[in-house]
C-alpha cells in the first residue's frame, strides 16, 4: 500500500472546537497513560510502543483483569449472538460498560452478527436493506449500553473479498448503514483492501487524529502491511493453531492503537 492520506480522496476533517479539543486532550492523555504497560502482553508485543486494546466475544472479562494485564481498553460488540450460539460478551451491557469505564478503560463499538460458515450469513451479503437493519440494531445496543452519541461503530467484513464483491455487494451494505448513522459514525473492520476501499469510496468517517479514518484493520488478508490511515490494527488474531494471550483466563485478540482518537466512547459523548 503506497497511498498516503493525501491520495486517498478522503473528506477534510471538520474544524475542532475549543471544547472538543479539551475533551480530546483529556481522553487522549488517559489512553496514553494506560498504554505504558502494553508490553506486558507476551514476547511478540514487546516492541509495541502504543497502547493496546483487546477484543473478545465468549465472556465478559472483568475490568480488573484487563487493567492488570496492561491493556488500555476494549473493542466490544454491539450485536447479538448468532442462532445456536451464546457469546457472553455479545452485546455489551450497560453494567459491564460502566465497570470498564470505572477502571479507566476505553471502549469502542463493533458490530458483527453473521460469519462465514456460521448459522447466519456474513452481514455484508445482505445489501442496502441489510445495512439499514444492522445499523438500527447496532445503534440501539450501542446507546442502551451508554455508548457515545457521536462515537463510531465499526462494521465487520470478516473474510477476504474481491474488489468486485466490494463494489457490487459490500458497498451497498455500507450505503445502507450510512443512511441510518451517517458517514461520520460509520467505521469498518477488515483486511487492508477493505479498509482502503471503504476510505476511497467515502463510506467511513474521519478520526480527529489528522489523516486517520474509522478503519480497524486486521492482520488477516493484509500481507503484513498496515494501512497508513487506520486507527486500529488487529495484530494478534486468536485461532486454534495460533492461540491469543489469556486475560482473566480467557483468550483474546490484541490490537495496536494507531491514533489518539480511535473512536473511544469517552472522546465521543
Amino acid at each position: 500500500m503506497q497511498d498516503s492520506p493525501e491520495t486517498l480522496g478522503l473528506r477534510p476533517l471538520r474544524p475542532v472546537s475549543r471544547r472538543d479539543a479539551l475533551r480530546y486532550a483529556a481522553a487522549a492523555s488517559a489512553a496514553a497513560g494506560l498504554g505504558a504497560a502494553s508490553t506486558a502482553v507476551g514476547g511478540a508485543t514487546a516492541a509495541a510502543a502504543a497502547p493496546l486494546l483487546i477484543d473478545y466475544a465468549a465472556h465478559q472479562i472483568p475490568a480488573e483483569h484487563i487493567r492488570a494485564a496492561g491493556y488500555a481498553g476494549v473493542v466490544n460488540y454491539v450485536s447479538l449472538s448468532r442462532p445456536g450460539t451464546n457469546f457472553g460478551a455479545k452485546p455489551i451491557t450497560r453494567p459491564y460498560a460502566e465497570s470498564l469505564t470505572r477502571a479507566g478503560l476505553a471502549i469502542i463499538s463493533n458490530y458483527q452478527y453473521g460469519k462465514p460458515g456460521g448459522s447466519a450469513p456474513s452481514d455484508f451479503t445482505r445489501g442496502f436493506a441489510g445495512g439499514v437493519a444492522d445499523a438500527r440494531a447496532a445503534w440501539q445496543l450501542h446507546t442502551a449500553a451508554g455508548g457515545g452519541r457521536s462515537a463510531p461503530i465499526f462494521f465487520s467484513i470478516d473474510e477476504d473479498i474481491s474488489r468486485e464483491t466490494w463494489q457490487t455487494v459490500a458497498l451497498q451494505w455500507f450505503l445502507g448503514i450510512n443512511s441510518v448513522l451517517g458517514v461520520q459514525r460509520t467505521g469498518v473492520y477488515g483486511g487492508i483492501d477493505v479498509c482502503h476501499w471503504a476510505a476511497v469510496d467515502g463510506v467511513i468517517g474521519n478520526s480527529r487524529t489528522p489523516g486517520r479514518v474509522w478503519a480497524w484493520q486486521t492482520r488477516a488478508w493484509s500481507g503484513n502491511r498496515v494501512h497508513p490511515n487506520a486507527v486500529l490494527y488487529q495484530r494478534i488474531v486468536a485461532t486454534k493453531s495460533n492461540p491469543g494471550p489469556l486475560v482473566g483466563g480467557f483468550e483474546v485478540d490484541v490490537n495496536d492503537v494507531l491514533a489518539q482518537d480511535c473512536g473511544q466512547w469517552n472522546l465521543h459523548p
